[in-house]
């Protein structure tokens, strides 16, 4: 509980100019945290909420987002209409994504003429431990970080790595949760998805 210091008045009955500034602290900064914590909470209920909706239905429109690459280029699914576009989230510090990483970047070059767009969504990593991963499994598709975890949020992902597969029309076609155990896995989830979009 904290103890409320009283304002003395001056000797002619004025309140000392000293303690009247310590009040509008105590006040202010008060008022600061508690407004902090409420944005905190605010934040808190509608993750929670997207999270407790379940993953999006197959069938359905995907979330467009633009991300900023490391490279600095933005990446916007709204401009990328009328191919497949692949959409991989992933962390340096995953274990699990480790297992696909090498694949993914293999289907990449199979597909990447074939009318087919990867982009990798790094989640809650730094930028150092993130190029140092794109270097390791010489990643050459985009690839940026998720920025306050706005796209995974629209995604509702669980965990990492996530991935899905939307069309060239953006309806929502595949999702693997978890990673994937092979290369022709993946390839048969992007035959599938052209196949969807030749319909």
């Amino acid at each position: 509980m904290v103890e409320e210091t009283a304002i003395e008045p001056t000797h002619d009955g004025e309140l000392k100019p000293d303690r009247i500034e310590a009040g509008r602290r105590f006040t202010w900064g008060t008022g600061a945290v508690w407004l902090l914590v409420l944005a905190f909470l605010l934040l808190l209920f509608f993750g929670l909420r997207r999270t407790q909706e379940g993953p999006i239905q197959m069938g359905s429109p995907a979330p467009q987002f633009s991300l900023t690459t490391f490279d600095g280029q933005v990446f916007d699914t709204t401009e990328m209409r009328g191919q497949v576009i692949l959409v991989n989230f992933w962390a340096s510090w995953c274990i699990p994504c480790e297992q696909e990483a090498a694949e993914l970047q293999q289907a990449y070059a199979n597909y990447k003429d074939r009318g087919v767009v990867f982009v990798g969504v790094n989640y809650v990593d730094t930028e150092p431990e993130a190029r140092d991963y794109m270097g390791r499994f010489e990643i050459a598709y985009p690839n940026g970080p998720d920025l306050g975890t706005r796209i995974s949020q629209a995604y509702r992902i669980r965990g990492v790595p996530e991935t899905y597969i939307m069309s060239a029309n953006g309806d929502l076609v595949e999702a693997k949760i978890g990673p994937y155990v092979s290369l022709d896995e993946i390839q048969a989830s992007l035959d599938r998805a052209l196949a969807a979009t030749a319909e």
